[in-house]
């Protein structure tokens, strides 16, 4: 038996050799450090629970049984989220490690197809690094002069495209509005593609499209306890006819939902009431945050979620977003990310304390960022 000849090899020249040049020429995600500061960059829920219910859930921690794999299917979590959410019998649950994992089991069951993804453009970043990640065709569809679905412009490219999947957030991230529901019937009716409507901010609005899920055999709906005080839990779900979610269902990671977080669900849904009780908080809250930067001269873009979209002067937006960090307030600058969003940061509706800091130091910073 011969063995192989000895190459010298270094670590760079293997690294370029194995891994795909777009990877190699991305970026891994990146998150601001938020220490110290008051948080408003990234649309979580400012409300912790009250220090009782906190006691009470460490307890149920610990009596977990962390020696033993999370029940693969979470079912403690299925009956208490289905009365939640009012979801109809007729549908079925895919729980997901937030949202992302679910976009990417959706994307990634394109691989090798030659099929594509669509999404409004701008919308939520991850529907196109998610596609690009994994090789799949990815084409942007055009907003009109109202951040709404440009009707020609979207059956124009879906011609061209022929997607397998469309992502249509309602409300949309980050613009914050909500789509013309004519508008939508339209593409809903007149594609083949399967239509994911991202529902993420759905308790800060009054829409809601579940009985789609139910009436068009090309629709599901996506959804997640991010927003309602569960961030940390990473716990999403694909809503969907029985034979959509039991096709997706073969793709999904095992043991994919931690026992940490399926018991902190559980307990959360348990006690509902307090999650729609901040929900109805951050809608009057946002309601006062708009007056407020109204008032101080920004052009507030109307929100049905739990961020607002403020309109800055020219080239100001990135000096006043550094210049609020000094203030040790943290938001999300939008400028440079897209063209629709020039001029723009993104505040997300904080606790009544938060918006009073907030409006406090633009009123500090007025002489040089008023309108």
């Amino acid at each position: 038996m011969h063995a192989l000849p000895s190459i010298v090899v270094t670590r760079d020249d293997l690294i370029q050799s194995l891994i795909p040049e777009r990877v190699r020429q991305g970026g891994a995600y990146q998150v601001p450090d938020a220490t110290g500061m008051i948080k408003l960059d990234a649309m979580e829920n400012p409300y912790q629970w009250p220090e009782s219910l906190r006691a009470d859930l460490a307890e149920r921690l610990a009596h977990t049984a962390f020696n033993r794999y999370p029940d693969p299917q979470a079912n403690g979590v299925r009956g208490p989220l289905r009365a939640f959410m009012k979801i109809p019998d007729e549908l079925e649950m895919l729980f997901g490690n937030g949202s992302d994992e679910i976009i990417a089991l959706l994307i990634a069951n394109l691989i090798g197809s030659g099929r594509s993804v669509c999404a409004p453009d701008p919308s939520f970043v991850m529907f196109q690094v998610l596609a690009n990640q994994y090789s799949v065709p990815f084409r942007a569809l055009p907003l009109d002069a109202s951040l709404d679905i440009d009707l020609v412009g979207w059956m124009d490219g879906l011609v061209e495209a022929d997607p397998a999947l469309i992502f249509i957030p309602q409300p949309n991230n980050p613009t914050g509005n909500l789509f013309s529901k004519d508008r939508l019937t339209e593409i809903v009716e007149s594609t083949q593609a399967l239509v994911v409507i991202d529902e993420a901010y759905t308790a800060f609005t009054d829409a809601d499209y579940l009985d789609w899920a139910v009436t068009y055999p090309n629709v599901v709906v996506m959804r997640t306890l991010s927003k309602v005080g569960l961030a940390g839990s990473r716990f999403g779900m694909l809503i969907g006819h029985p034979d959509w979610i039991s096709e997706f269902e073969k793709t999904r990671l095992p043991y994919n939902i931690n026992i940490l977080s399926q018991t902190a669900v559980q307990y959360a849904l348990e006690h509902a009431s307090i999650l729609n009780e901040q929900s109805q908080r951050i809608r009057e809250e946002r309601s006062r945050l708009t007056l407020g930067l109204s008032e101080r001269g920004f052009e507030v873009w109307p929100s049905e979620a739990n961020f607002v979209v403020m309109g800055c002067r020219e080239n100001q937006a990135r000096p006043l977003f550094d210049a609020l960090k000094e203030h040790r307030i943290l938001v999300k600058c939008l400028d440079g990310s897209h063209p629709r969003l020039k001029d723009t940061l993104r505040v997300t509706v904080g606790a009544p304390e938060e918006t009073d800091a907030l409006l406090a130091a633009l009123d500090h910073l007025a002489a040089e960022f008023g309108r």
